[in-house]
């Protein structure tokens, strides 16, 4: 069967009868998305799709478009792994290592000391 769908066509993707019969069953993606090379890569939603390429091709209409993009990335969220929220003491700081903290450092209020004594 031949779709008339422009994203699919334009990316000469082929459309097996297997992904007709299995529609109901989509696959979620995780998207991930950079807005130009050297940037971070960010979260920014999850797609429905029967397989990779297809989730990039609907990562990319409904993430894509919006603004700038250099690169989208789908990844199946089963594929995606965290810590259990039981675990969450492991990131706590100890109470003697303040200094990794940046609220630690009060240079506000060295900055504004410093601002007022220029302004005189």
């Amino acid at each position: 069967m031949e779709t008339l769908d422009p994203r699919i066509k334009r990316l000469s993707l082929e459309i097996s009868t297997d992904v007709e019969k299995t529609n109901s069953h989509l696959i979620t993606y995780e998207v991930f998305h950079q807005e130009k090379r050297g940037k971070h890569v960010m979260h920014v939603g999850i797609v429905h799709a029967p397989n990779p390429e297809m989730a990039l091709v609907m990562a990319k209409e409904v993430f894509g478009r919006r603004g700038k993009t250099t690169n989208l990335w789908v990844v199946k969220t089963s594929d995606v792994y965290t810590f259990s929220l039981e675990d969450e003491d492991m990131f706590e700081t100890t109470p003697e290592k303040h200094f990794r903290d940046p609220a630690y450092y009060k240079v506000r209020d060295r900055i504004e000391k410093f601002q007022n004594k220029n302004r005189v």
